[in-house]
């Protein structure tokens, strides 16, 4: 699916450090904890919760975060829709990867068993 160049660019200049609370507040209000949060970006990007707040800190934005991720070989197993869009269909490869965290904080949001969460094939 194509996204347009605008709303790319807009996610690749949002902060992690703007976003973050949000995803905290998301997993926190529906029983999840914030080391589950943090286990699911690690197993994505291979950021540690030292890394992760080290991001928070500089207020890297997802361009920066992304690029310096090491991206889990089997996130291509990230399937569904999230925000209107599917994410396998996605195009703009930075725009994919962000959607793909959106999807896994969903899914523990929802509840879903962290097994299911860390996908592997």
């Amino acid at each position: 699916m194509s996204t347009t160049s605008h709303h790319d660019e807009r996610i690749a200049n949002m902060t992690f450090f703007s976003v973050y609370p949000h995803y905290v507040t998301k997993v926190e209000k529906k029983g999840r904890t914030a080391e589950e949060l943090h286990q699911v970006i690690e197993w994505l990007t291979g950021y540690n919760t030292n890394k992760i707040n080290q991001l928070i800190e500089n207020q890297a934005t997802f361009k920066t975060f992304f690029a310096e991720a090491n991206l889990n070989p089997n996130a291509k197993l990230i399937k569904g829709v999230i925000c209107g869009y599917r994410v396998e269909d996605i195009e703009n490869t930075l725009t994919q990867q962000v959607r793909y965290l959106d999807k896994l904080i969903d899914e523990l949001a929802k509840g879903r068993k962290m097994e299911k969460i860390l996908r592997t094939e």
